[in-house]
């Protein structure tokens, strides 16, 4: 063979080898696959006990069977179609309370509001089912709760 094909053949398969190597000095030993297979993806085994001890923040609490029994708002907004949505989605972690905060925090921004009510038609999910703004015509600026009660959304506030 000629020199034009031998050339790019080497300059490729150099870059191979020291992208094997590269990769065998940055990537632990116990990352990848394991015992399961491809069942979970790309895993590092010894990173199990680490994540283990990670303080949780979030309980994901279910508005009428953990925040009901204090909140009587939490019963409203059970028979409203904002009851799917997790009451720590609005008021941040809820793992140390009542007593750490004694009061949850709200986000009162826009933003939170339009991860689901930003117009985008997909008609074959039920996501063109959720009512849509468009948030540069609709009172822009003004937090979404000043007119509209996340507690209860199908009236208007």
């Amino acid at each position: 063979m000629k020199n034009h094909v031998w050339r790019p053949l080497v300059v490729v398969l150099a870059l191979v080898l020291l992208l094997l190597l590269v990769r065998g000095f940055f990537v632990p030993a116990d990352f990848g696959i394991q015992e399961q297979g491809y069942l979970y993806g790309f895993h590092r085994k010894s990173s199990e006990a680490d994540w283990r001890a990670f303080p949780a923040k979030y309980r994901f609490a279910v508005a009428a069977d953990d925040c009901g029994q204090c909140h009587e708002q939490a019963q409203t907004i059970a028979a409203t179609p904002h009851a799917i949505i997790p009451c720590e989605n609005c008021h941040g972690p809820a793992l140390k309370h009542p007593d750490d905060p004694a009061k949850l925090p709200r986000d009162r921004r826009r933003a939170l509001c339009l991860r689901c009510h930003y117009p985008l038609p997909y008609p074959t999910s039920d996501r063109a089912d959720i009512p849509g703004i468009d948030p540069a015509r609709h009172n822009p600026g003004t937090p979404c709760v000043d007119c509209h009660n996340p507690h209860d959304p199908v009236l208007e506030g």
